[in-house]
C-alpha cells in the first residue's frame, strides 16, 4: 500500500526502532493476528493515557495538529481500511471512502478529515477511534481463516504479509514520534 495515500494499513516499519514482541512478520494465525492488533491498540491507548485527555486539543503536536486531529486523521483512514475488507468479506471490489469520492490526493484528503473534525468533542474522536478499532477486529473475525491469510488475497496490501504491524505501520512511523515527543514536552517543559 502505498504510504502516500497515509492509510492505516500500511507496510511494516522499516525503521531502526526495535518492536514489541510479537508484532514483526507473517501472521501464523487468524487468533495471532487479532492478539497482536489488540496488543497494538493497548500500545496507543497507553500512549493516549500517558498524554491525558487535558493535553489532547493542545495545536502544535505535528505542525498545527493536535492529539485529537492525530487520533481523527489514523481513524478516518483506518475506516477506510475497515471499508475494505467489508467489501473484501462481501466478495465485492469496491467501496466507498469516508471522504467524498472525488478526493485523491493524500493531502486534500487529510485537509478534509482535519475540517470535518477540528470541531468535534474529544471524546466523540476518541469514541469513534475505539469504535472503528472493534468494527476492524470484527471484520477480520468474520473472515475464515484462510482466506484471510491467503497470500496476495488483498491486492492493497501489495503483497505484503497480514501482520498486526501492518496495520499499525503508519501510527508507529509517522505519528507516534510526534506523539511521544509532545508528551516529552508536556512532561518536561
Amino acid at each position: 500500500m502505498d504510504e502516500q495515500h497515509t492509510s492505516c494499513l500500511s507496510s511494516v516499519s522499516t525503521t531502526e526502532e526495535p518492536r514489541r514482541e510479537g508484532t514483526i512478520g507473517i501472521t501464523e494465525s487468524k487468533a495471532q493476528l487479532l492478539t497482536g492488533l489488540k496488543d497494538e491498540q493497548a500500545h496507543f491507548e497507553a500512549l493516549l493515557g500517558e498524554i491525558g485527555e487535558a493535553n489532547m486539543t493542545q495545536p502544535g503536536v505535528a505542525g498545527d495538529w493536535s492529539i485529537k486531529d492525530i487520533v481523527a486523521h489514523l481513524t478516518s483512514w483506518r475506516r477506510r481500511t475497515v471499508a475494505s475488507f467489508q467489501a473484501a468479506l462481501r466478495h465485492e471490489s469496491s467501496f466507498s471512502p469516508p471522504w467524498p469520492p472525488n478526493m485523491e490526493e493524500a493531502d486534500e484528503i487529510n485537509a478534509w478529515i482535519y475540517a470535518a473534525n477540528k470541531d468535534r468533542p474529544l471524546t466523540d474522536v476518541l469514541e469513534e477511534s475505539r469504535a472503528v478499532f472493534a468494527q476492524l477486529v470484527a471484520t477480520l473475525s468474520a473472515f475464515p481463516e484462510a482466506e484471510l491469510l491467503e497470500p496476495n488475497r488483498f491486492d492493497w496490501l501489495e503483497g505484503e504479509p497480514m501482520s498486526a504491524a501492518a496495520f499499525f505501520g503508519h501510527f508507529h512511523e509517522e505519528h507516534e514520534p510526534d506523539m511521544r515527543a509532545w508528551l516529552d514536552k508536556i512532561t518536561f517543559p
